[in-house]
């Protein structure tokens, strides 16, 4: 079906933060499957994970215990002081999952906020949640009992609390989609603070972020505070479609045998592959390494086009051009040998693997700057 604007480039090879597409041309990823190859393209850990446990077993069903789930959910709670894991398949998946969980929590409380400009997946459910109209107009009328209030406005948030009835508040610790909005100092604790006071729970969306994508295991910790529900996704399962919704015990006990159920989710393949990219997330130190890798392309990329152009955390950093020709200058790039993500007609998105190298960042900028040249000149 017609549902992408593809680029006519077809890849068949990817090894660490390099692609290759059918012509044998080789290109510096950017997109990284949109925040997904966090340990690389192809990490030989994964692959080994992969292909050992698809040897012994593929599927089986929920219905039947499941040891590297457990595994994996075991680690998880490690990570995230004891919550406990339903595993699906995609963000959207957990971002419903969480919705059903918060509701059945909250016992008569059927409203949830969520922000202006976040995004939280294509479903009924998380499409309502999403807050960009131009989503959701096409499939309206969407899931009753959603509102949106402005992405930083702590006021308006203590509005919509105040009128009662909020089950949870859903928001991104950093905006994705919306062009990598970093929030000021002190907005998430404050709304940790808000949905205590007021008996709401918090949902933390950390589908493009968790995973040590910003520099920590989960953006949610450079703010100090603890969620009560967590959904993951994208870089779960090294490229595996996979995702997960963790809620501290006391939540995760709102839900009973029946409730909510998936075919699929956290199969052995899957959580083979989990399992293989935190470790290699942690004998790797990728977390550190976003960090330096992040300061690396920020340094370039404000030379680029201008410090003040370029925000973001860790490795998901985005670039507001001064013009709006972001899908020329992806175009460009490409041309050169470079993915990024244009994400809007004026900024362009970059989530490369962790596992970049410094030499690679280093090509990577210049070609960028040769494509920049060449779009603001044209």
């Amino acid at each position: 079906m017609d549902t992408y604007r593809r680029w006519p480039v077809a890849f068949v090879e990817g090894r660490g933060a390099n692609l290759t597409d059918a012509e044998g041309k080789s290109y510096i990823d950017l997109v990284g499957g949109i925040a997904v190859a966090t340990v690389g393209h192809c990490h030989p850990k994964v692959v080994a994970a992969i292909t050992e446990q698809a040897q012994s077993l593929i599927h089986v069903s929920n219905l039947y215990e499941n040891p590297l789930n457990e595994a994996l959910a075991a680690r998880l709670a490690s990570l995230t002081g004891g919550m406990r894991s339903f595993f699906c398949n995609s963000g959207a998946e957990a971002i419903e999952c969480a919705l059903k969980l918060a509701r059945k929590h909250a016992t008569g409380r059927t409203r949830f906020v969520a922000t202006t400009g976040g995004f939280h997946g294509r479903t009924f459910g998380a499409l309502s949640a999403t807050g960009q109209p131009a989503k959701q107009a096409p499939f309206e009328p969407l899931v009753p009992g959603f509102v949106h209030v402005v992405y930083g406005d702590v006021d308006a948030l203590e509005r919509e609390l105040t009128a009662g009835e909020v089950a949870a508040v859903l928001l991104e610790p950093v905006q994705g989609e919306a062009g990598v909005v970093v929030p000021a100092e002190g907005y998430l604790a404050a709304v940790r603070e808000l949905c205590t006071a007021h008996g709401a729970l918090l949902i933390v969306d950390e589908v493009q972020t968790g995973l040590g994508r910003t520099g920590a295991w989960f953006a949610y910790l450079h703010a100090a505070i603890e969620p009560d529900i967590i959904c993951l996704a994208k870089a779960l399962a090294g490229g595996l479609p996979m995702g997960a919704c963790l809620a501290t015990p006391e939540v995760a006990a709102a839900f009973a045998p029946g409730d909510h159920a998936t075919t699929f989710g956290g199969g052995p393949v899957q959580s083979a592959a989990a399992l293989a990219v935190l470790d290699a997330i942690e004998e790797e130190g990728l977390i550190e390494r976003a960090v330096h890798a992040g300061e690396r392309l920020r340094g370039g990329l404000g030379r680029i086009f201008g410090v003040d152009a370029v925000r973001g955390l860790g490795c998901l950093l985005a670039v507001t051009l001064d013009r709006p020709v972001a899908r020329e200058l992806a175009s460009a790039a490409l041309a050169k040998g470079v993915l990024v993500n244009d994400i809007g007609s004026d900024v362009i998105r970059l989530s490369p693997p962790l596992v970049i190298a410094d030499d690679e960042i280093n090509r990577a900028l210049m070609l960028l700057r040769e494509a920049w040249d060449e779009v603001r000149t044209a």
